[in-house]
């Protein structure tokens, strides 16, 4: 009844409402309390965090922020949030900006949320739009589809100038960004459409709503000036506007239709852009993959893509077969129409002929193409009608009689013609008239075009009888000619251009006829035509003529060492060889290493090194090739002063130490050990000037190369020497003193013998083993984690700590119980030159000589 119960001055209405009153009141406290809680955390947390030194982070709290506004966008969806999206698309980080872009996707593809995004858009407007062109690819696509999105919201926020800068893209070689830019001008151009009328019947041909829109894609293509690239313009559209593009129909009834009254003719540039988008939308619609440039390789098709190719084939042929011939003879004259026309029966399925009973467009077909050979004399054209021909013969189909017959049939033709042409060429006693070397020229070009293509298409061994191999003579005439007509100065090259020295232009024009042969020349290496040794000789110019040729030099190494790594190695150091004789030939045997000549060789050494870049394993068999040649040609001349003294090219091995550096750690070892095998043990005791070439390229190859070998270079020794002698005399004021810290413990020196024997006898164990071409690495053996921290300097300190008195350096090998596995095959550099029986042997009299003699040195060096 609405009363209240005794005793209570209210109604249960009135109670009711204070109630709902109290909880609403409640709600908003809890409410406002929430909205404090998280604006407390916004700005103690967010205002922090958005500007982070590590980017994850940034990342991050754009994405979370993006959610909040997305979620709640009554509290956050403002410009005082929104600012802080705005201001890190400048972020420097790609991973950033795109969380950036893709917070505000989710926003803008909200329409409901567009009309608070108004200020943000065109405070941010031209951020976003600059962003299209990002470094990262990614961020330029999502970029990309943000422009979309603020296009379907309104229309008049992007102006043409913002739209143009997007529509470019669709040219783009990154095939994502292109497809993207390709649906942002779709829906800017193409989206709209006249509205068809509902009962009527559908408009086909020109009179089709697609009609406007193909006319207006045209006119996109030739306003864009890149006349060139309709396929990619095509690729770029072809996920949004593939119904709009696959309208072959419509295409056709405009080149072939007359206007209707009132409508505006296409004029003959915008027929040929016409005809080259239609060939573009076959090949792109027959073979499923994008244009040269796009896309990483052919992706296997669903099975719904395979369908859809095969239904594209079926129409396509149905619809051209038709509407080729007509389309032929309409632009049968026109040289660029008609070569684009006739690529499109390479795309048709040849078995709708016979089975859509179209035999008599086929003979159509085949009439216009025989007339177009009879017409044109263009290299294209006819090479087209060529191309034709032979996607028509296919032996699968029934339709391969009847082309095959009109070939021949127009082949004999003109070889008849040809012959009659040339003998009464011939017969005539007086001069020939310009009309019968025309007529003999024109059908000569017609009868090599189909010759030339049915070669081509027949495969390798058809050509195999115009493949000419130089002998060794022509391949050395070659060389001379090249070396001087093309290497030479720019003074000299001057003095046989007729007086035109002061010419630039004329300078400019020989440069580049000696560009060009030195080009030739060099195609001639990469593909196997003269041998790629002979490439030595422009090798070696390389740092002479660096500005002139070092391009085509620097590009003909790179494409020689795709071919044959090792090979172009050894081209390489032969090159360094051949200069290195020049040298000495010219300088005599007893050159400064300081001289400028052997400066130029090392610094190209250096060059070369440089060009195998930083990943070893791939170039790892020729580098090491690299270094055998380089010490079997330092140790090959024995010095003419006899005995004692060093090999007559040893200091090359200062040259080849600018390899040292691109070997792996495991193989500096390998090769230090086979250049052990030329070296005698007199040679390890050398510390003369003349020997420098040789402690240097050791001292290269054991840098690094293993925790237990280190240089023997005179300089450390000199300097342990002078650093220990400076510390005794600092700590010992008299000789006498001095003396008696020399003195060793008994126990000391006795295990000192005994270590040194043991090392000893591994040293001759190893020089045996080498003589008998036993593997440098076991098979089995399993690679030891070595503490490579310790310098081999501080190691030399810690050896000879406390020891002020001269010592004499033995080369010893590394110890046995620290080992690599090495890749290196075991007979990869050849036992031939290993050192005999009897070297071996002094070796070691020699060593066990020192070890238990009273001049027995209390520290070695260790190799």
């Amino acid at each position: 009844s609405g009363l209240a119960p005794p005793g209570l001055g209210v109604s249960v209405g009135e109670l009711s409402k204070a109630s709902r009153a109290l909880g609403l009141r409640l709600l908003q406290e809890n409410q406002d309390e929430i909205e404090n809680m998280m604006n407390a955390i916004f700005k103690g947390v967010f205002v922090h965090r958005y500007r982070d030194a590590i980017a994850e982070i940034r990342a991050i709290t754009i994405e979370e922020i993006g959610m909040w506004m997305k979620l709640y966008s009554d509290a956050f969806l403002n410009d005082s949030y929104l600012k802080y999206v705005g201001w890190t698309m400048h972020d420097k980080q790609g991973e950033v900006r795109l969380k950036c872009l893709t917070a505000l996707q989710g926003l803008y593809y909200n329409r409901e949320l567009n009309t608070r995004l108004e200020l943000f858009t065109s405070r941010f407007k031209d951020r976003i739009v600059s962003m299209t062109l990002d470094k990262e690819y990614d961020v330029a696509v999502q970029a990309i589809k943000l422009l979309t999105l603020v296009l379907h919201s309104t229309d008049e926020v992007l102006s043409p100038e913002d739209c143009e800068s997007v529509y470019h893209l669709v040219y783009s070689a990154h095939r994502p960004v292109a497809i993207a830019a390709g649906e942002f001008l779709f829906k800017k151009l193409f989206s709209t459409r006249e509205p068809e009328e509902e009962g009527a019947p559908k408009r086909r041909g020109r009179q089709s709503p697609n009609a406007n829109l193909i006319k207006t894609t045209v006119f996109f293509f030739l306003e864009s000036e890149l006349h060139e690239h309709a396929a990619y313009l095509v690729d770029s559209l072809w996920e949004s506007g593939a119904d709009l593009l696959k309208d072959w129909e419509c295409m056709t009834s405009l080149l072939l239709d007359d206007p209707v009254p009132g409508e505006e003719a296409l004029t003959d540039r915008q027929e040929t852009a016409l005809i080259e988008i239609m060939l573009c939308t076959v090949r792109q619609a027959a073979e499923c993959h994008p244009p040269v440039g796009r896309g990483s390789g052919k992706r296997v098709m669903t099975a719904k893509e395979k369908k859809t190719q095969l239904d594209d084939r079926t129409r396509m042929t149905e619809l051209f077969a038709v509407a080729l011939p007509p389309l032929l003879a309409k632009y049968s004259i026109d040289s660029e129409k008609v070569t684009n026309l006739l690529q499109l029966p390479q795309f048709f399925d040849l078995d709708i002929y016979t089975t859509g009973r179209l035999e008599k467009h086929l003979e159509a077909l085949l009439r216009q193409i025989r007339e177009i050979v009879e017409k044109h004399t263009d290299t294209e054209v006819l090479e087209a009608c060529s191309k034709t021909y032979h996607a028509l013969s296919n032996e699968e189909f029934t339709i391969f009689n009847r082309v095959d017959i009109a070939r021949s049939q127009l082949l004999d033709e003109m070889v008849d013609k040809f012959n009659r042409l040339l003998e009464d060429f011939i017969q005539e006693g007086e001069e020939p008239d310009d009309d019968d070397v025309y007529q003999v020229l024109s059908t000569l070009k017609r009868i090599t075009a189909f010759h030339n293509h049915q070669m081509v298409s027949g495969g390798r061994e058809q050509l195999e009888p115009l493949v000419y191999s130089p002998d060794d003579s022509l391949q050395t005439e070659l060389m001379s000619f090249i070396l001087h007509h093309v290497f030479i100065d720019q003074d000299d090259d001057n003095c046989s251009t007729d007086g035109q020295q002061d010419d630039e232009a004329a300078k400019i024009e020989a440069l580049h006829k000696r560009r060009n042969l030195l080009a030739a020349y060099c195609k001639l290496i990469i593909y196997n035509v003269v041998e790629m040794n002979t490439g030595a000789d422009i090798f070696k110019q390389y740092m002479r003529y660096y500005n002139d040729y070092g391009d085509i030099i620097k590009e003909t190494m790179s494409k020689t060492r795709q071919i044959d790594k090792i090979q172009c190695a050894k081209t390489l150091i032969l090159s360094l060889q051949q200069l290195f004789h020049e040298m000495m030939s010219e300088l005599g045997t007893g050159f400064d290493r300081s001289s400028s000549a052997f400066c130029g060789i090392k610094e190209l050494a250096r060059r070369f090194s440089l060009t195998f870049g930083l990943d070893q394993v791939k170039t790892r068999d020729a580098i090491a090739m690299l270094h055998k040649d380089g010490i079997e040609f330092a140790f090959k001349e024995p010095s003419p002063q006899g005995e004692g003294n060093p090999p007559l090219h040893l200091a090359f091995l200062d040259i080849l130490s600018e390899f040292s550096s691109k070997l792996m750690r495991q193989d500096k070892r390998t090769v230090h050990m086979y250049l052990e095998r030329f070296m005698t043990f007199q040679m390890a005791l050398q510390r003369d000037d003349c020997w420098l070439p040789l402690i240097s390229y050791r001292n290269s190859l054991q840098a690094g190369g293993d925790d237990d070998t280190m240089s023997v270079v005179s300089g450390y020794s000199s300097r342990g020497s002078s650093v220990r002698s400076k510390k005794t005399k600092a700590a010992t004021p008299t000789a006498p003193i001095a003396a008696a810290k020399r003195r060793l413990p008994e126990g000391s020196y006795r295990t000192r013998v005994r270590q040194q024997q043991e090392r000893a006898m591994n040293y001759a164990k190893l020089r045996t083993n080498l003589r008998r071409g036993t593997g440098l690495m076991e098979e089995d053996e399993e690679p030891i984690v070595e503490d490579v921290m310790m310098s081999s300097e501080g190691r030399m300190e810690d050896l000879n700590e406390g020891m002020d008195f001269d010592t004499m350096d033995i080369d010893l090998p590394p110890s046995k119980n620290r080992r690599e596995r090495s890749e290196l095959k075991p007979d990869y550099f050849d036992p031939g030159s290993i050192m005999d029986e009897s070297v071996s042997n002094s070796s070691l009299k020699l060593i066990n000589h020192l070890l238990y003699s009273n001049t027995l040195p209390y520290t070695y060096t260790v190799l």
